[in-house]
């Protein structure tokens, strides 16, 4: 934690900021280790001190023993106090986190003092964007969790069963592998609804003939994970062969061709040419992936235009699609580590072949 302490406040120091409000769960969890549900880091270059309530005392003392932890009460009085005993007069916050009830209580807080607030975009997430070893470790154990879970359930799943059936089993075998809560609502998509993106699982009884898109994840302490598999009940026929194997180039492309370095919007284009080229581009219309770590989706963004230098460490997902309205959809989507410039694809699970 401390390596990550000295980098926040070598951009505090870049930024010209005395003290830095952090607000969201994520990054508070990233900086200090606390994982309570309630509470803000108040950090400046030379005092870092954990502010939350009665619940988590004892828990914000044990998990972040570098950290003075703070008792705090309804009212941000709170505030001003430790600002002025820190003598930080230009204090960021987190711009994207705080809502406008709880910023302009801040304001209001720091009304009579001569404290000024100033937003700020995507300080920690930058530096969260860069996987240390112990991140890492348990990214992959997240991943294997996931893929172990998926490749146990899809030799189980055949016509008449339904969607929520499926992402059922496959909820209880993440937890049973170890997985402390899923990454997202489970999507398990047949038919048609696999052309919808981000369709949940319902009612929908399974049919012969039919594409199924299931992307699941599961978090293990704290570390997410993310996986698409498109499979087929029966017999694959021409159309689902043509669209699964354009999206498993598109993709496989990417992964092998993509290096440090270059822009996000750059990995982007690796896959979306291919598809283009094929005639489906407009049938691919979400970005090949995201950044994967304590959130679901968080830094780096690889879309098209993105600007994002990727770099090492970065860990994120290559997950291109094909979406054919009224027909179904194919997305196949791995997560990678790059290392020593090039992708290293932690995501094991089984493909259709």
């Amino acid at each position: 934690m401390n390596i990550r302490l000295e980098k926040l406040r070598m951009k505090l120091n870049e930024l010209k900021l005395d003290a830095f409000l952090i607000s969201s769960h994520e990054n508070r969890r990233y900086i200090s280790g606390f994982t309570g549900s309630s509470g803000y880091l108040l950090i400046s270059q030379n005092q870092s001190i954990l502010c939350t309530d009665f619940r988590y005392i004892e828990q914000a003392e044990e998990q972040s023993p570098s950290f003075k932890v703070e008792r705090i009460r309804g009212s941000l009085h709170w505030f001003s106090e430790l600002c002025n005993n820190m003598n930080a007069q230009i204090v960021g916050f987190e711009g994207s986190d705080l809502n406008v009830n709880s910023y302009q209580a801040f304001v209001e807080s720091i009304q009579n003092s001569n404290i000024k607030l100033k937003s700020t975009a995507g300080i920690i997430e930058k530096l969260r964007g860069i996987k240390d070893e112990y991140e890492l470790a348990l990214l992959i154990k997240s991943v294997q969790i996931a893929d172990e879970a998926i490749d146990e359930i899809i030799p189980t799943i055949e016509a008449g069963q339904t969607e929520s059936e499926i992402a059922w089993k496959l909820e209880k075998s993440m937890r049973n592998k170890g997985a402390e809560s899923l990454s997202f609502d489970i999507i398990v998509g047949a038919g048609p609804n696999s052309a919808l993106p981000h369709h949940r699982a319902d009612n929908v009884s399974i049919k012969n003939g039919q594409p199924i898109v299931i992307d699941m994840g599961c978090k293990y302490q704290g570390y997410c994970s993310d996986l698409t598999r498109t499979i087929f009940i029966g017999e694959p026929d021409e159309t689902f062969k043509k669209i699964y194997n354009l999206v498993l180039g598109a993709q496989l492309t990417a992964e092998t061709t993509l290096q440090a370095g270059m822009t996000a919007g750059d990995v982007d284009n690796l896959a979306r040419d291919l598809i283009s080229k094929a005639g489906y581009g407009e049938n691919f219309g979400h970005g090949l992936g995201h950044g994967v770590g304590l959130a679901i989706h968080e830094y780096p963004g690889i879309g098209p235009n993105a600007d994002s230098l990727m770099e090492n460490g970065m860990v994120f997902t290559i997950e291109p699609g094909i979406y054919i309205p009224g027909w179904g959809g194919v997305r196949i989507e791995d997560v990678v580590v790059l290392e020593n410039g090039i992708a290293r694809v932690l995501s094991k699970a089984k493909k259709i072949k």
